[in-house]
């Protein structure tokens, strides 16, 4: 089995065999919790136009997401898993536009064979997935900073996958440790970076709190995600 690890939207572009599109800080820790609170299924799209009119277009659904770190003013919520973390969604559809994760899904669709929406909330579940369907090849992309500038939290999301892919204990309070020292952190201890929580932080660094994986299938052209619990 082929394991490679690639960043950004290039990276996602690239991606080949069963794919895992990184984005702990934060669309694809919000996603897990939203799909855990009973959203029903989340679209992964790349502009706030197309959210919108996806919204109107079904009765019930909402729009999550940011452009800038921060939601449009026409979002119901933002990219953050703490505000939404007590959220009842009542199986209802969710639109998602980040940017940086939800890109590098829509990048990535195209090609993939299997395709998973990654964090280290779901880490050890998508190791799983992953490996349930026997690949002879596994591209992991970290999406960075708006899929253009490499991040420490993503690219250590990779790395400690691909630990657990080749059968590595990995080390979680180590992977914990190198992320909260580096710069990524600080902006979310800034009064003036709205939309951005301390407590984002500490959901996305409990690593595997939640036991399934989000898989993404193309339904209509569109990116979907739904939950997946591998064996």
């Amino acid at each position: 089995m082929k394991i490679s690890i690639q960043s950004l939207l290039e990276g996602a572009r690239n991606a080949s065999g069963a794919v895992a599109v990184i984005d702990t800080f934060r669309a694809f820790t919000t996603a897990v919790v939203a799909l855990a609170n009973v959203a029903s299924r989340i679209i992964m799209v790349g502009t706030v136009e197309e959210a919108l009119a996806l919204r109107a277009a079904e009765r019930g659904a909402i729009c999550m997401g940011e452009v800038r770190g921060q939601a449009p003013d026409s979002f119901d919520y933002g990219n953050s898993p703490f505000e939404i973390a007590t959220v009842d969604f009542g199986g209802k559809t969710i639109i998602q536009r980040t940017s940086a994760g939800t890109q590098g899904i829509v990048a990535a669709s195209a090609q993939a064979g299997r395709l998973y929406a990654a964090s280290l909330v779901t880490a050890e579940a998508t190791v799983r997935a992953l490996l349930s369907s026997s690949p002879g090849e596994i591209t992991i992309v970290a999406m960075g900073d708006n899929g253009t500038t490499r991040t420490d939290e993503d690219e250590l999301t990779a790395i400690h996958l691909r630990n657990r892919l080749e059968g590595r204990p990995g080390d979680k309070q180590a992977v914990r440790r190198v992320i909260l020292a580096g710069g990524e952190v600080r902006r979310f201890y800034d009064p003036a970076r709205l939309g951005h929580r301390p407590e984002d932080v500490e959901i996305a660094l409990d690593i595997d709190r939640y036991d399934f994986a989000i898989r993404v299938d193309c339904e209509d052209g569109r990116p979907i995600a739904r939950i997946e619990r591998p064996a």
